[in-house]
C-alpha cells in the first residue's frame, strides 16, 4: 500500500503564513471547491438549487454569498461553490445530487489555491497586485482579475481582508507576486 501524505499547494504539510508589517498572507488549503454551470433553459432551477445549498440566493454578477457552503459568481449562470474541506470533501458529489440534470458540476478542489490577504494596508497591496478596483469593493464582492499573468478570482471578505484564488499549478508564482506586493507596501 502506498504511504501518501497530503501537501499544500506550496509543497508543505502545513499552510504557510507570512506576515510583513501589518499585512498577512495565509495559504488556505482546507477548502473544497466545485464549479457549477447552469444548463440552457435550466437557469431558474439551478439558482433554486444553489439557494438550497448555500442557504442564500445564488450570487449575482461580481458577488458571493452563503454560510458554511458559499458560492461566488464566476461567469454568466456560473458559480464556484466553496466549503470547509473537513466536512465537505465530497462537495461536488453533494451538489450533483441537489442540482440533478439542471447544471453541470465539476470538482475543483485542488485545482485552485487560495491565499487570504489581510491587514490595515491591504488595499494598497491589492492595488499593486491586480487591476481590479479593490478600493470600491465591499464585503461580498468578487471579481476576476489577472495577477502575475494568472487568471484569478478576488473576493472581498471585509474592508481589510481579501481572498485570492489562483491556479494550484502556479501557486508558487502567485505567492511570490503577493509577497512582492506586501513587501513593497512596508
Amino acid at each position: 500500500m502506498h504511504d501518501l501524505t497530503p501537501i499544500t499547494a506550496l509543497g508543505s504539510d502545513e499552510a504557510r503564513i507570512d506576515t510583513i508589517g501589518n499585512l498577512t498572507c495565509r495559504e488556505v488549503p482546507e477548502v473544497a471547491l466545485a464549479a457549477v454551470s447552469a444548463r440552457t433553459g435550466k437557469e431558474s432551477q439551478t439558482r433554486t438549487a444553489i439557494k438550497k445549498l448555500i442557504k442564500a440566493d445564488a450570487p449575482d454578477v461580481n458577488r458571493f454569498d452563503g454560510g458554511t457552503v458559499s458560492a461566488f459568481w464566476s461567469g454568466p449562470e456560473q458559480w464556484m461553490l466553496e466549503a470547509p474541506f473537513d466536512s465537505y470533501e465530497d462537495l461536488a458529489a453533494r451538489a450533483k445530487v441537489i442540482l440533478k440534470a439542471n447544471a453541470t458540476v465539476v470538482e475543483q478542489t485542488d485545482a485552485w489555491t487560495r491565499f487570504d490577504i489581510s491587514g490595515d494596508d491591504v488595499l494598497d497591496a491589492m492595488e499593486l497586485l491586480c487591476n481590479a478596483n479593490t478600493r470600491s469593493m465591499s464585503a461580498g464582492a468578487c471579481t476576476r482579475s489577472s495577477i502575475h499573468h494568472l487568471g484569478c478570482f478576488v473576493l472581498c471578505r471585509d474592508a481589510n481582508a481579501f481572498s485570492v484564488y489562483g491556479p494550484r499549478a502556479s501557486a508558487g508564482s502567485l505567492h511570490h507576486a503577493i509577497l512582492t506586493a506586501l513587501q513593497t507596501i512596508t
